[in-house]
């Protein structure tokens, strides 16, 4: 099975590849389907983002300044 990290790479350069189909100006067949690549490339990974890896554990924020506890006196 394909990780969601590698999944997500796949689709940031699918999208930039269609993003250069839709500049080029050599291929009428690139151009005409330029933005359907960055569509899929978009909803790829949009999807990896949501289904991605269910057991990551959330991100630990010690020593993150948090602006609720600069309001309540906190330093």
């Amino acid at each position: 099975m394909i990780s969601a990290a590698r999944l997500q790479r796949i689709a940031e350069v699918v999208m930039v590849l269609g993003i250069v189909a839709l500049c080029q100006p050599w291929s009428m067949f690139l151009h005409r389907y330029g933005l359907t690549v960055i569509i899929v490339g978009l909803v790829t990974f949009m999807f990896t983002n949501w289904f991605g890896n269910p057991g990551a554990k959330p991100q630990d924020t010690d020593g993150v300044f948090d602006v609720s506890d600069h309001r309540e006196g906190h330093s």
